[in-house]
């Protein structure tokens, strides 16, 4: 087998590097639109600082458990550097757009983009709606990165002798988190006229498309795809990437509801306020009577609840049984994934970053 698997400040490193050197190039094309389009970019540029890098990573490790495996050159190419930057500038779209969505003041620690753009509206002592320029321009900036990422993705791909394949699961991508964004946006609505016996499913099939084939499923094929994998190697890792793709939003989940906010970054029940209908919200109406269901129901999705009303949910659901039930479901599905990868025609190298990935994206706390 050939060479070690990269740290992940190794693979951050890498990817930073070709970030910086296509926002660079964007500047440089942008330099005749100027001083307040030369401000959009680097907001587009802001959004790009910090994050896990977690689909970059995923899409490196597809690369290499194929790559490896085949003995071919051990040396990263820059397509395969490319593809990973494309894929963390669509994340950062996803992100924007969602923020928007979701209304939420921060990312990451910093106030979330549409927030930063009213912040500048104002201190610029621009004439108008500060709040509707900021929410107008996210929808742009948003825009913006998705058209980035597809560029330097199809420069990547170009002279890729099988570049076709490499672009058929990029599209299926874009369309698959798409409509899982939309779904997640109905279901806040649309579970009030549907059997509560469904909600259950209809939370997993978000799960599915809004995360867990495109944070780790469709990355670590986009990589593999890039080293020309063989239909096993990609079953292999599609059968690991999609249950630890469950897994991880199970987590986010979970941690969307008790996380600490000094580690994620995110106010404490930040989607209990949103009113996420998530597999823990579902879980825990199946088991509450009638009056707590109604007084859950009618608080969820209140933007204003109390810290004091945030506890009590967070209490309700925890005595439910909901969120030893999703714990469970996290391991069930991380065993899944990892029994997919017995027997796999990938490098050992990589099976073992594979796994680390895993713990990773399961066992955390942001």
């Amino acid at each position: 087998m050939l060479g070690v698997v990269p740290s992940p400040t190794l693979v951050s490193d890498a990817v930073a590097d070709r970030l910086n050197t296509f926002i660079e190039k964007m500047r440089a094309e942008s330099a005749e639109y100027g001083p307040d389009a030369a401000a959009l970019i680097d907001s587009a540029a802001d959004t790009l600082v910090g994050g896990k890098r977690l689909r970059a990573r995923f899409c490196h490790a597809g690369w290499e458990g194929v790559a490896r495996w085949h003995g071919r050159p051990a040396a990263e190419s820059t397509a395969l550097w490319d593809v990973c930057a494309a894929l963390e500038i669509f994340q950062s779209a996803a992100l924007v757009h969602d923020d928007l969505i979701d209304n939420s003041d921060t990312r990451r620690g910093r106030p979330a983009a549409h927030r930063a753009l009213e912040r500048s509206h104002r201190e610029s002592g621009w004439w108008g709606d500060a709040a509707a320029f900021g929410r107008s321009s996210a929808i742009l900036l948003g825009d913006l990165l998705v058209a980035w990422s597809d560029d330097l993705f199809e420069d990547a791909v170009a002279a890729l002798p099988h570049a076709a394949s490499v672009r058929r699961e990029y599209a299926r991508m874009r369309r698959d988190v798409t409509v899982g964004q939309f779904l997640d946006i109905a279901e806040e609505s649309a579970w009030s006229v549907n059997a509560s016996d469904s909600h259950v499913e209809r939370a997993l099939r978000v799960v599915s498309l809004k995360s867990a084939r495109y944070s780790i499923e469709q990355p670590l094929v986009l990589g593999a795809s890039i080293a020309d994998a063989e239909a096993d190697q990609v079953l292999a890792l599609r059968g690991f990437g999609h249950p630890l793709g469950m897994a991880f939003q199970l987590r986010d989940d979970v941690l969307g509801v008790f996380g600490d906010t000094s580690v994620t970054g995110k106010p404490a029940g930040d989607d209990l306020r949103e009113g996420k209908r998530t597999v823990l919200v579902a879980l825990s109406r199946q088991t509450l009577g009638a009056s707590t269901r109604n007084l859950f129901d009618q608080m969820l999705g209140d933007p204003d609840l109390t810290p004091e009303q945030i506890e009590f949910l967070q209490a309700t659901i925890s005595a439910s049984g909901a969120l030893d039930r999703v714990e469970a479901m996290i391991s069930e599905y991380a065993l899944e994934a990892d029994r997919a990868l017995t027997g796999a025609r990938l490098d050992d190298a990589a099976v073992n970053d594979l796994r680390d990935l895993a713990r990773a994206a399961t066992v955390r706390a942001a």
